[in-house]
């Protein structure tokens, strides 16, 4: 798969652009706060329905419109397609593909699967659990419809139990309606654990090579999935919590509270390894993230690597300029001079400033 053109309007700093890529290696080189990385958010957007960063729709719009468009056109299976995203600064999203109007964002899913890698994704291993939560997720609602439909219902369901915990503070006599969300929760936050177990399972027969690799043969790294609690075990401990999360006023139990710890050896990096193991960590993540997505679509996805080369040293800029192979890449920086010392092979490149785009090859 990969990405022919784009065209953008009214999409954050930009009224109008539009850019053909090459199928290979594609660099966006500019000064920062130009607008480099909006162009990967409207891609990021195109395929998945959501920006990279958790921005809402009504703040991508451009500050002096109403509404923003982005075109994209995809090469899938060699046929042609045109997602067509139309964004509201008031009202829900509209999507089309090749015309025709869908409702659903798993109607879109597929159509381009997006590796986005970014300086932030060097931190994912000693930031938070909700960044690693992150990441899983991003990825599961690429590649597994299913996913995507539980999660969405999860978390919907997750806003109304605690909107009801609020209301409890109230109206004590709707505790008895508790139980009701509890089984749905159960329910969806079940199918979740079950995907995510299995997502690290295959995660873990990829990335043992690759990190054991970057780390020059010292290291061997396995992910482990930390469910907040057992499946088996939700149910009971949903009930057992209800008298703490009416005094919290939140659900304090279930996938939205997993975590993900990184060892190598007895020692888990998340809390005691130094920042080069964590970084290092990430980046063999991230190259386990392209090769799972190749395993499982039976093809290449878009790499987009946002600013991340000036936060790597060389041998890791290396791996992973290497690691790229056949894969369409759409690179930003703030200059071309990484890529002349690694004498990396560059098939189109674009200058971006003060949000114009221009070719130079």
């Amino acid at each position: 798969m990969l990405i022919k053109s784009l065209e953008l309007e009214n999409f954050r700093n930009y009224e109008s652009l539009a850019m053909t890529f090459d199928a290979g290696t594609n660099i966006l080189y500019g000064d920062n706060a130009q607008g480099k990385t909006n162009i990967l958010e409207a891609i990021y957007l195109s395929a998945t329905t959501k920006s990279h960063k958790g921005s809402k729709d009504k703040d991508i719009v451009n500050f002096n419109a109403e509404e923003a468009h982005i075109r994209t056109y995809v090469i899938k299976d060699e046929l042609e397609n045109r997602v067509d995203m139309h964004l509201r600064k008031n009202k829900s999203k509209g999507i089309a593909i090749n015309g025709q109007k869908i409702k659903k964002a798993a109607e879109l899913l597929g159509m381009l699967n997006i590796v986005f890698f970014s300086p932030e994704d060097l931190s994912i291993i000693k930031n938070g659990p909700a960044e690693r939560r992150r990441f899983v997720d991003m990825e599961l609602c690429q590649l597994d419809s299913f996913y995507l439909y539980n999660l969405n219902n999860y978390n919907k369901i997750v806003n109304q139990r605690n909107k009801l915990l609020k209301e409890l503070y109230f109206n004590p006599g709707l505790k008895d309606t508790l139980s009701i969300w509890d089984s749905q929760l159960v329910s969806y936050g079940s199918k979740i654990m079950e995907r995510r177990a299995t997502f690290v399972k295959q995660l873990n027969e990829i990335i043992y090579d690759i990190h054991k690799k970057l780390s020059g043969g010292k290291e061997e790294l396995v992910i482990r999935y930390e469910p907040d609690c057992r499946i088996e075990d939700y149910e009971r401990e949903l009930s057992l919590g209800q008298e703490r999360d009416i005094r919290l006023k939140m659900t304090s139990t279930g996938p939205h509270r997993d975590d993900f710890s990184f060892m190598v050896g007895d020692i888990d990096i998340r809390k005691f390894g130094s920042q080069g193991q964590q970084r290092t960590a990430a980046l063999s993540l991230k190259l386990s993230e392209i090769e799972l997505v190749k395993k499982i679509t039976k093809d290449t996805p878009l790499l987009l690597l946002d600013d991340v080369l000036s936060e790597l040293d060389s041998n890791r800029q290396n791996y992973l300029l290497n690691s790229i192979g056949d894969i369409q890449t759409i690179i930003t920086c703030t200059g071309l001079e990484e890529f002349v010392n690694n004498r990396f092979e560059i098939n189109k490149i674009f200058k971006v400033s003060n949000a114009t785009v221009t070719c130079e090859n």
